[in-house]
């Protein structure tokens, strides 16, 4: 992997891991564009990228980690049960369906979701604002939204917040809970790659990885940040948008 490969799918990585427009299919659709084949060895950098959005997470929400917020983190793994059984399990299912058509379909579909729940989203009725008041009951609604996240092209953050807002969360509260339930995610699935390819780290060049993990950090540490003052002022409707607008491209080009 030559160096501003690195540096392109790090930003990607950044940028699309904790927004809700599906960060696997942006890498899948860019490692395409930018001649990069499914190997053991991209997939061992992509291992690292996410290692890069987990320290994102973790330095943006350091106030969170102490024993006093242990009834959050445990709504946090009642949240990652789900999906985390159901990939444990369909595991060699849920990569078959890993193609750019089915990547094209799951950003329309989730964009059409988007725009009709805000269509009927009313934030006043969604008391919940902070995530120390968020239930247990809302943490499994969401946990369970959350395993539509392992069809290609519907993101994980996406799954997590439109689950969210339907169990009664502001967009705010929606998007912070989905960074955190990143780390469970993000840990299995870099854990297990990790394990599976280990020995591809030993014959990847380092600056690549080195490259892509300071990248990925920076960037997703900053669009975490820059996301919440978006919702401050904003909806999810552009996001919707979007992601009609890039699998209908996708579809148009690449199918």
């Amino acid at each position: 992997m030559e160096l501003y490969q690195a540096l392109i799918l790090g930003i990607i990585e950044g940028l699309t891991e904790f927004l809700p427009i599906s960060s696997t299919g942006h890498l899948i659709v860019f490692s395409d564009w930018l001649g990069l084949e499914q190997n053991d060895q991209n997939t061992a950098f992509e291992v690292i990228i996410q290692l890069a959005a987990i320290f994102a997470v973790i330095f943006n929400y350091r106030e969170h980690f102490r024993l006093s917020q242990w009834s959050l983190w445990s709504k946090v793994a009642m949240a990652f049960v789900p999906i985390g059984a159901v990939g444990f399990l369909l595991s060699d299912v849920i990569k078959a369906l890993f193609s750019v058509e089915i990547v094209a379909w799951g950003f329309i579909i989730g964009g059409l979701i988007f725009l009709l729940l805000e269509r009927f989203y009313q934030e006043d009725e969604h008391k919940t604002g902070d995530l120390n008041l968020i239930s247990y009951k809302q943490a499994a609604w969401i946990g369970i939204a959350q395993v539509f996240a392992l069809i290609p092209g519907t993101s994980r953050a996406g799954a997590s917040i439109v689950g969210g807002m339907l169990a009664g969360l502001s967009r705010k509260t929606s998007a912070e809970f989905s960074f955190l339930l990143a780390l469970p995610v993000l840990a299995a699935a870099s854990g297990y790659d990790f394990l599976k390819h280990y020995n591809e780290f030993a014959n990847t060049s380092f600056a690549p990885l080195a490259v892509g993990f300071v990248v990925s950090f920076v960037v997703a540490y900053l669009t975490m940040r820059l996301f919440l003052a978006f919702l401050q002022r904003f909806t999810f409707n552009a996001f919707g948008i979007y992601r009609i607008v890039f699998g209908i491209v996708l579809l148009t080009l690449f199918v």
